[in-house]
């Protein structure tokens, strides 16, 4: 769930008790992401979608980690097509073939929070529309390589918005992915653009949530109606994708990827 840029603070280190436990919840939620994916098809409302989630969550052990936070009235997120985050699930909201549908969800897990999204081409959709899919999802891979011990915030920005510009594709800067752990939204916030060398030094024990958000459009986005979701402005369609990460002497995890799908981030 992505948040507004603001400003940073204090960044949590976890042990690596408590990044096991985020390591646990993170594999309940690939799985309840990846049937939620399999069930996003032509016909289905946004509702049902909300309402599959909200069981398999209780069902893992968990508790939706969106429900309530800055007033947010569902358990997941479904955004179509322009709306960039934070798409409110309604029984009015029915997907269409051509549809380009964004997911995003949250657990609490033994008490920490895990965070995730991937976006879904239903149908139809046109060749330049999985062109950019695979964009936002090889975006996310490099960021996630330069998530790494002595490197900065910065160079994982810089990374992300390199790729995505040379794809011929912009990121939305006007939201960021987050630090994660007993809330849902910790320090720091994690640009999808920067300088090299600059922001905070990633250290060992770190958790947070990289999430590339692209259009091929103008990047400037709106709040909708519903005070909730955010849409591009000129109607351009958007993608998103978003892993819980922790941070090693020697790399960096995805908690939130299953072992069989290590190719998902590599866009294939």
């Amino acid at each position: 769930m992505a948040g507004a840029v603001l400003t940073n603070s204090m960044i949590t280190i976890k042990t690596s008790e408590e990044i096991e436990i985020m390591a646990e919840g993170g594999q309940h939620l690939a799985l309840i992401l990846e049937k939620l994916k399999q069930e996003t098809k032509p016909g289905v409302s946004t509702w049902e979608l909300d309402d599959l989630a909200t069981d398999m969550i209780a069902k893992a052990g968990g508790k939706p980690s969106f429900l309530g936070e800055g007033g947010y009235p569902a358990v997941i997120c479904v955004s179509i097509n322009d709306e960039v985050v934070h798409g409110v699930p309604s029984k009015k909201r029915i997907i269409k073939d051509g549809d380009v549908v964004s997911l995003d969800a949250g657990m609490i897990y033994k008490g920490f929070h895990t965070d995730m999204a991937a976006t879904v081409a239903v149908g139809e959709v046109a060749p330049e529309l999985r062109r950019m899919i695979k964009a936002v999802r090889k975006s996310l891979k490099y960021g996630i390589k330069k998530a790494r011990q002595g490197n900065t915030f910065g160079d994982v920005g810089n990374t992300i918005e390199r790729y995505v510009e040379s794809q011929g594709f912009h990121v939305v800067r006007d939201l960021c992915g987050h630090g994660i752990g007993k809330k849902l939204h910790e320090d720091p916030q994690i640009l999808n653009y920067g300088k090299r060398h600059k922001g905070p030094v990633i250290k060992a024990g770190m958790t947070f949530c990289i999430e590339p958000m692209i259009t091929a459009g103008d990047p400037e986005i709106i709040l909708a109606r519903d005070k909730q979701t955010y849409k591009i402005k000129d109607g351009s369609v958007a993608v998103h994708w978003e892993h819980t990460l922790a941070v090693f002497p020697d790399g960096c995890r995805a908690l939130t990827q299953l072992p069989e799908a290590e190719n998902e981030i590599d866009g294939e």
